[in-house]
């Protein structure tokens, strides 16, 4: 974090100074009143404000740094770009020959990752950032996947009229399978079991 001191007549003057020096917005800087600007007599002992001002760490580029160097000691040939959506959000893509090793079973070591790198991102951010992981795509081609396995699914559980147990999943693998079926009015979707190994089964309904 880079760090500043500055001075001025009056507190803004002074934090106005930083601000150019630094080449930052107020939102970006948290800053110490050093020394508190006094007049002197017809102008003489005067003291001028000193504040000292401190850049705010980006939260993503801390979250880059951070996922960057633990790629590192994974021994993996990778990169991250960040794609920022929001000022509050952004979405990290990872490309390389490697991918496959951190996208893991069913998506498992990108979830952690993910986890990991936002705890990162928010060890010294004022207001919570969110950043989603995503591989070469892998998100979107895992729910194409999901979306397929629950229409087929559904349509085995109403052909032979039994109910059919999907795999254990994370929890909002299940929910995109529930939100998938729910307009089938000839299913019901439910979760049972316990984490990690908690799973979605989709029923034929009794009429």
């Amino acid at each position: 974090m880079k760090t500043i001191s500055v001075s001025g007549k009056t507190i803004e003057e002074a934090l106005e100074n930083g601000l150019t020096q630094l080449d930052v917005n107020r939102e970006q800087v948290n800053y110490v009143e050093i020394q508190s600007p006094t007049k002197g007599f017809l102008g003489l002992f005067s003291k001028p404000a000193i504040l000292e001002i401190t850049v705010k760490p980006d939260p993503f580029k801390e979250a880059k740094t951070f996922l960057e160097d633990v790629l590192k000691s994974m021994n993996v040939t990778l990169t991250v770009t960040i794609e920022k959506h929001k000022s509050q959000e952004a979405t990290f893509d990872i490309q390389g020959k490697d991918v496959g090793v951190i996208i893991g079973k069913r998506g498992q070591t990108l979830e952690s990752l993910q986890y990991l790198t936002n705890l990162a991102a928010n060890r010294h951010s004022s207001k919570y950032v969110r950043i989603t992981l995503d591989a070469e795509n892998y998100r979107e081609r895992r729910q194409q996947t999901l979306e397929n396995l629950a229409l087929r699914l559904a349509h085995k559980a109403k052909k032979t009229k039994r109910k059919v147990v999907l795999e254990p999943m994370q929890a909002k693998e299940r929910k995109l399978i529930h939100q998938t079926l729910q307009k089938d009015r000839a299913i019901e979707t439910t979760s049972d079991g316990k984490e990690p190994h908690r799973h979605v089964i989709i029923a034929p309904k009794v009429r």
